[in-house]
């Protein structure tokens, strides 16, 4: 399933959780906590909230775990325990002293971030990644272990391997006229994306040409969010037995 937004409408879950943002000493406190890797690094992360709701909030490539403040505040009131990481190389995080590079393991600080969640009594982790960070939230969902993951956001993710192995709900949303820096439009290859992936599934296409997490500074931002709140906080299918 897949639709286009069509403009403003009746915001829900968003006037609710900015209501709240308005009032923040109704949050507890952000946390500074860190975790290892399993390849001998160490991610730190901001932790808001508490609960048996985990969620992962990824970064994108020119951002740090401080650029999902707003947004983390949004998502802790409306019940998530949420955990805003740094990739390995951005702030404190870093990878073990053998590891590749660069970003080709960042993969495995999600998986770190999920099994921190997971070891601290989260029942349910729901995943969100923006751009590069929705390629490593993909990468590192389908190499989670069966039933570990139960939704995923990608925010005009950069593509992964083997999107037809992407556990749980996805919600897939980008603008419709963003481009990549080599100038090619995204959508068709998430969209590509989208029909590989296995349902339960949809894919929402905002106005705009903004990138990833560039779109909550927009006027779509509000819009945005809500879709993000209103997907992680949708009806859930029973698991499979």
């Amino acid at each position: 399933m897949s639709y286009i937004d069509k403009g403003p409408s009746a915001l829900g879950l968003v006037q609710v959780a900015l209501l709240f943002l308005a009032h923040t000493s109704d949050v507890e406190a952000q946390r500074l906590v860190s975790f290892p890797t399993s390849d001998g690094g160490v991610v730190y992360a901001d932790e808001y909230g508490a609960g048996d709701q985990g969620l992962v909030l990824a970064h994108g490539g020119q951002f740090t775990k401080e650029s999902w403040s707003g947004q983390a505040l949004a998502l802790t009131n409306a019940g998530f325990r949420t955990l805003a990481i740094d990739f390995r190389g951005r702030g404190q995080s870093r990878g073990g002293s053998a590891s590749a590079p660069g970003d080709a393991e960042a993969h495995l600080d999600v998986l770190a971030a999920i099994q921190y969640l997971r070891s601290s009594g989260a029942k349910r982790i729901s995943l969100v990644g923006a751009s590069f960070g929705g390629w490593a939230v993909g990468r590192a969902a389908t190499q989670a272990p069966a039933g570990d993951i139960d939704d995923i956001v990608l925010l005009a993710h950069s593509p992964i391997e083997n999107p037809q192995a992407l556990p749980g709900r996805k919600l897939f949303i980008l603008t419709r006229d963003d481009f990549s820096g080599g100038g090619v439009l995204r959508l068709p290859s998430i969209r590509e994306q989208y029909e590989r992936a296995p349902a339960p599934k949809k894919l929402v296409i905002l106005e705009g040409s903004a990138h990833a997490q560039h779109i909550f500074r927009t006027d779509q931002g509000a819009r945005l969010l809500e879709e993000i709140l209103n997907f992680l906080s949708g009806p859930r299918e029973p698991p499979e037995r």
